[in-house]
């Protein structure tokens, strides 16, 4: 079986975002130009950087982000620089529209998976978060990539805008023949940190609608990767930062461990030209090893609100790591 990023526990994982710039204006993007920067990386600069991870390639997961990855004219010889220097995995993430005639310049042997967004099961759902046209864009793109072979995988991200589509994403998910499903949450950062914040969902909405989903969809076959976010009080928290390794790499030379930071100049590396140097205290890598009632340190400083404490001043619930994510399939 072809692998994919891994959300789990050793996994290695480099998301590499080698332009910023987009097509599309999605209500919950969270690029961040002032943070990420607005530049697209020449080969020559892809390249060295893919290089300066190469030690961990032969476990490592690559993922090719923007922005819209497909944008990017060099985009069919970074996958091969991936695969000359033997990254695990390719993966690309796109919006669908598939640009610079991308499947006729990758093959099956180069690219795992091709891994979609779509915020909706309808068409109306779907384009009022990411835009008119989008949806029918999305699938005929879906569609043109298995007929040329190439797994797909898809991802969903849940808002208040939408999770009251996600189970009816299972028949959806099945007339397309997606092999993997990625619920991912929203994040307050980027578009999402602005002052309006109607997307977030809460807590008793989250759990009585997105783990129900999920094990109905992996009947049907499908692999499933969701968050818990919410855990009970005494179950273990684990921060992907001490026990994965997880590499977000921007245009303006940012390498982020976790995603939730990328808002603020935490990160805990940075390409100095080609070569990879770490940043000076305090940055990310501090956080992690904070222990505190409420999980997840990051959440509690950026987003607080999704937190409820008893009577005795105690958190009635913890906050799981993003990256860390059930994987069900029940075919």
């Amino acid at each position: 079986m072809k692998r994919t990023v891994a959300f789990s526990r050793n996994a290695v994982n480099v998301f590499f975002h080698i332009l910023t710039g987009c097509n599309l204006r999605c209500r919950h993007c969270y690029i961040n130009p002032d943070q990420h920067g607005r530049n697209r990386l020449p080969l020559a600069v892809i390249d060295a950087w893919l290089a300066a991870f190469s030690e961990k390639a032969p476990a490592a997961n690559v993922i090719f982000l923007g922005g819209e990855p497909t944008l990017h004219p060099d985009l069919p010889a970074a996958i091969r620089r991936a695969r000359a220097l033997g990254y695990h995995s390719v993966t690309v993430d796109t919006n669908g529209y598939l640009f610079n005639d991308i499947l006729d310049k990758v093959t099956p042997e180069e690219v795992d998976f091709f891994s979609f967004s779509l915020d909706g099961a309808t068409r109306e759902t779907n384009d009022r978060i990411r835009g008119e046209g989008v949806y029918d864009a999305c699938i005929a793109g879906i569609r043109r990539t298995r007929q040329r072979g190439f797994q797909v995988s898809l991802i969903y991200t849940v808002s208040a805008a939408n999770i009251h589509e996600l189970e009816a994403m299972g028949s959806v998910l099945a007339h397309l023949s997606i092999d993997r499903f990625f619920i991912q949450v929203i994040g307050i950062r980027g578009k999402s940190a602005g002052p309006d914040q109607s997307l977030q969902v809460p807590r008793k909405t989250w759990l009585a609608a997105v783990p129900p989903a999920a094990a109905e969809i992996a009947r049907l076959g499908i692999i499933v990767n969701y968050p818990k976010v919410f855990l009970a009080p005494d179950e273990p928290f684990a921060c992907a930062g001490i026990c994965a390794e997880n590499y977000f790499i921007f245009p303006n030379g940012r390498v982020y461990r976790c995603p939730l930071c990328e808002d603020f100049p935490y990160h805990s590396l940075a390409f100095e030209g080609d070569r990879l140097v770490p940043m000076p205290r305090l940055n990310e890598s501090d956080f992690f090893k904070l222990t505190i009632p409420e999980g997840c340190v990051m959440n509690r400083l950026i987003q607080p609100d999704n937190l409820e404490y008893g009577e005795d001043g105690r958190p009635a619930y913890q906050i799981a790591c993003c990256m860390l994510k059930e994987e069900i399939c029940r075919g």
